[in-house]
Parts: structure tokens; C-alpha cells; sequence
């Protein structure tokens, strides 16, 4: 793969939606890309339409340990290989699905794990500036939003 010349062309990205997420596979397979020539990571994740097909509410919960999870990989990760993360939000399973969870809901759950991301986790004073942001008087995220 290093002789082929493609890890200079591209920038693999690895997606991950799960809120368990394993931390230590992800980083070893990081390394496996670096020793193929890959100089640069991108990670996904998502903030809505990624727990069920039929879904019509977002669990922010299951979303913030998802990217709780990511930090732990950057934070296992040298800094000059991870470019960026791409945050999904998806409308529908495929094109024949029906539609999840449609934007509007999910707008709270973005709202956290953008600011988990920025503050670099989760915690009291976080969940108050999104409630600002927001004009929410108390942001759910271990229940669905109602």
C-alpha cells in the first residue's frame, strides 16, 4: 500500500456510532493505517439517526458517550494525525427506510455534543451553556427529550 502512492492521495475515515465504542481498537487501528503510510485520520460520528430505523426521537445520551468515547481516542492519539471529525445526522437507514429522527430533534443533541467536543468532555457547566444556547430550562440527556 505505501508503494501504490494512495496514502498520499487520500485521507482514510473511520466511523463509529456506537456509545461503547472500544478505544483501544480504535487507536491500534490508527497505527495500522499510520505504518501503511496514512499521515492523517478523520473519525466519525453521529449526533441523531444512527440507534434505530424507526427512531423519532433523539437519545442524546447514547450520542455524548459516543463522542466522550472519541475524545478518549484523540487524547490516545498523537495530535498531528487526527484531521477532524465529521458529525452525521442521519435521515434514514436507506433509501427505502422511512424517515428518523428529522432535524428539529435533533437539534439539542448537536447542540451537546458540539459543545462536549469544543470543552473537550461533558459536565455541569457545559450542559448549562447549551441550555443558554439553546433557551432550554432543562436539557435531557439520560431520557428523551420532550
Amino acid at each position: 500500500l505505501p508503494e501504490s502512492g494512495v496514502p498520499q492521495l487520500v485521507e482514510p475515515m473511520i466511523w463509529d456510532y456506537a456509545a461503547d465504542l472500544d478505544v483501544e481498537s480504535k487507536v491500534l487501528l490508527i497505527e495500522k493505517y499510520r505504518r501503511c503510510g496514512f499521515s492523517k485520520v478523520w473519525f466519525a460520528s453521529a449526533f441523531k439517526g444512527a440507534t434505530g430505523v424507526n427512531q423519532s426521537l433523539t437519545f442524546i445520551g447514547h450520542h455524548l458517550k459516543n463522542h466522550l468515547q472519541w475524545l478518549k481516542v484523540v487524547s490516545n492519539t498523537p495530535a498531528d494525525v487526527i484531521q477532524g471529525i465529521a458529525l452525521t445526522g442521519w435521515q434514514r437507514y436507506d433509501h427505502f427506510s422511512v424517515l428518523c429522527e428529522l432535524f428539529p430533534v435533533g437539534i439539542p443533541s448537536l447542540a451537546v455534543c458540539l459543545q462536549a467536543l469544543k470543552n473537550g468532555g461533558y459536565s455541569e457547566k457545559v450542559k448549562e451553556n447549551v441550555e443558554k444556547l439553546l433557551g432550554m430550562s432543562n436539557l435531557e440527556v439520560d431520557t428523551f427529550m420532550r
